[in-house]
């Protein structure tokens, strides 16, 4: 099972992907990142994309009708991803079940003329289910 840094070398394959980051959300810090960044820091990106990855996990208007208790280890945040377009790109927050904690996601930076966001979306998904934190 891949780890963090095959994981981000397998999310910068995908078409119109500019960067890439594992970031902890409760602490903004990068856990691994790859490619650009959309504002040159890699570090002030993810404290940035943590913050809407935080405040969009904690709402309560997100929050599922039920969620489910018999799964192992501490509930996952009911978001799946996020999702922010910019005119020249998306940025694609996919939030990762891990069994220690589930305060990690996936950022991707991908552009719009080159990027496809369905494509993406679906593929970030695969790669954050065997995304291993080691």
């Amino acid at each position: 099972m891949p780890g963090i840094d095959e994981c981000l070398i397998e999310v910068m394959r995908l078409p119109g992907a500019r960067g890439a980051a594992v970031v902890d959300w409760t602490s903004g810090l990068a856990l691994g990142t790859i490619g650009e960044s959309p504002n040159g820091d890699h570090e002030a990106t993810a404290a940035e994309t943590a913050e809407v990855a935080r405040m969009a996990a904690e709402q309560p208007v997100f929050a599922q009708a039920e969620a489910p208790t018999d799964l192992p280890g501490p509930p996952a945040p009911a978001v799946e991803d996020v999702i922010v377009t910019t005119v020249p790109g998306y940025h694609i927050l996919r939030f990762v079940e891990t069994a220690f904690d589930s305060s990690v996601f996936l950022h991707l930076w991908l552009d719009r003329a080159e990027g496809n966001l369905a494509l993406a979306r679906i593929r970030l998904g695969e790669i954050a289910e065997r995304l291993v934190l080691a």
